[in-house]
């Protein structure tokens, strides 16, 4: 396999506030647009999504607010670490988000962050519907009882 490197990345940020806070309709996959210190803390684990959200922008859709840490060895070229990211998805799944998230209550979150086979930086993006007060009580109550059913296996 000369000239084919395999990448042995086991990056994988998820944001679990997302999913306690948002049902989520519909996920896409998109490409992630980064500088050259910043997929080196991606790749050291140095990110995270809470917080963030997606906004589509003149037929571009950003993640705003993830956070990337500053890379170590970064000198001057180094990155702001809360700056707006592009994602890069096909022309037909922009229009369909933007076509979702006009709907009131619907907004794009990000839930997982990991790097590919190839090396690249993946971001998985879903169309998300706020969850009422109650349907959080019933998702914790869900979590518990899946908890206690485990427990009662392991006796």
């Amino acid at each position: 396999m000369a000239g084919k490197e395999k990448f042995n990345n086991n990056v994988l940020i998820k944001n679990k506030k997302a999913s306690f806070d948002y049902e989520f309709i519909e996920t896409f996959t998109a490409g992630l647009v980064l500088t050259g210190t910043e997929i080196k803390s991606v790749r050291l684990g140095k990110a995270s999504l809470v917080d963030t959200y997606c906004v589509v922008e003149r037929g571009e859709v950003w993640v705003k607010n993830m956070y990337v840490a500053e890379y170590f060895y970064g000198t001057y070229n180094n990155h702001a670490a809360r700056r707006d990211r592009k994602l890069l998805l096909n022309r037909k799944e922009i229009r369909k988000i933007a076509s979702e998230i006009k709907n009131t209550g619907f907004t794009v979150v990000p839930t997982k962050l990991f790097i590919n086979d190839k090396g690249l930086a993946k971001v998985v993006i879903a169309v998300a519907k706020g969850k009422k007060e109650y349907d959080k009580r019933q998702s914790l109550k869900e979590r518990d009882d899946k908890r206690e059913i485990a427990r009662s296996f392991r006796k």
